[in-house]
């Protein structure tokens, strides 16, 4: 998936992303998508892209996240997540809980 436009510094973080999803389990169409995406959201916040999502550009940088978001760190999974499951679950009252609730209330 590297594009014409990547530096040959692109294609080796891409390669270097992608080896490492693999080697962790990821199948290879999945490693191959979210190391593009890494790559171009670094692009990105370097001013190396032409056009970007307000997303891509104020958001921490992939390094810096580097599982924050994932349901493994410290601050264990966002409140959307949370939400999610509970509305998977048909847990009555979920808008209204906050963080720490709907939290206990998924481990019933």
């Amino acid at each position: 998936m590297p594009q014409k436009s990547w530096s040959a510094k692109r294609e080796r973080q891409y390669a270097h992303i992608k080896e490492s999803l693999i080697e962790r389990g990821k199948p290879e169409p999945l490693a191959e998508e979210i190391a593009a995406r890494v790559v171009n959201k670094e692009r990105a916040q370097h001013g190396e892209s032409e056009t970007a999502s307000a997303s891509s550009i104020n958001d921490m940088s992939s390094g810096r996240r580097g599982g924050l978001r994932s349901h493994q760190g410290a601050g264990g999974r966002t409140l959307k997540q949370l939400r999610n499951e509970a509305r998977q679950r048909g847990l009555k009252g979920r808008s209204l809980m906050n963080k720490a609730q709907l939290e206990e209330a998924l481990k019933q």
